[in-house]
């Protein structure tokens, strides 16, 4: 398969940027999204020109770090993928692929694709600690939790932090991501010392870092990998309205 590709280049967050055409030829329709671009990347060191600089870690849609806007999608087409889990037979041959970083005032660009999440960091920080000694596994396995409840706690940890829900929605906001780390922690009774404190620090951090407010468009879970819902925002809304009101 041959592609034409519009690529996002920029030195730096201090220098102008501009998109930059390379073709993608002979490429594997097996091959992944990040593949592909290391095909081009080896093309270009050939030619003693500058690679595409990326993050990519992991390569099985856990670490959240691929963080690309491909055609003004988040993660590229599809649902329930990141960019590294993305294969080229998603795309017609011959097709022009436009390739960004993920826009945020929050993300700052490092180079070319690659972004500082480190805002995310500081929002998981600000959730501080649980006081509950958790003991062992075997300690674990003995408290009793609803089945309910621990579905939805372990639907809200499947956020592996890429990004994508601020990427996708038009306001710059990570409600979707603050919510499912306060909602893991909110539905088990290990979570419930700190509950209420956690969710105001959270909250407060994340504001202070920058993002923009939800408008409910639903764009953040849409674009998600994890698919996680945006019924975890109206929950940390609730909590955080009883923090502020019993405070």
């Amino acid at each position: 398969m041959n592609f034409t590709l519009h690529v996002w280049r920029q030195k730096n967050v201090d220098s102008p940027g501009q998109m930059v055409i390379y073709p993608a030829r002979d490429i594997s329709p097996d091959s992944s999204f990040i593949e592909m671009i290391d095909v081009v990347n080896s093309g270009l060191a050939e030619k003693g020109e500058d690679p595409i600089a990326y993050e990519a870690d992991c390569l099985e849609g856990i670490c959240g770090c691929c963080s690309m806007t491909i055609n003004g999608i988040p993660h590229g087409p599809g649902r329930g993928a990141t960019t590294c889990q993305l294969h080229m037979r998603s795309f017609q041959d011959g097709e022009h692929i436009y390739i960004e970083p993920f826009r945020s005032a929050a993300f700052p660009l490092v180079k070319d694709l690659m972004v500082d999440r480190s805002s995310f960091d500081r929002i998981i920080q600000a959730g501080g600690f649980i006081s509950v000694n958790t003991g062992g596994a075997q300690d674990a396995n003995s408290i009793p939790i609803p089945k309910d409840d621990a579905d939805l706690a372990f639907d809200a940890a499947q956020c592996i932090g890429c990004g994508a829900c601020v990427a996708g929605c038009k306001n710059g906001a990570a409600m979707l991501f603050t919510a499912a780390k306060v909602a893991q922690l909110a539905r088990l009774p290990q979570g419930q010392p700190e509950r209420y404190r956690r969710v105001v620090h959270m909250v407060e951090t994340m504001d202070n870092e920058g993002f923009g407010s939800c408008t409910n468009q639903y764009e953040c879970e849409a674009v998600c990998p994890k698919e996680i819902s945006v019924r975890y925002i109206a929950e940390m809304n609730r909590d955080y309205i009883k923090a502020k009101l019993c405070k």
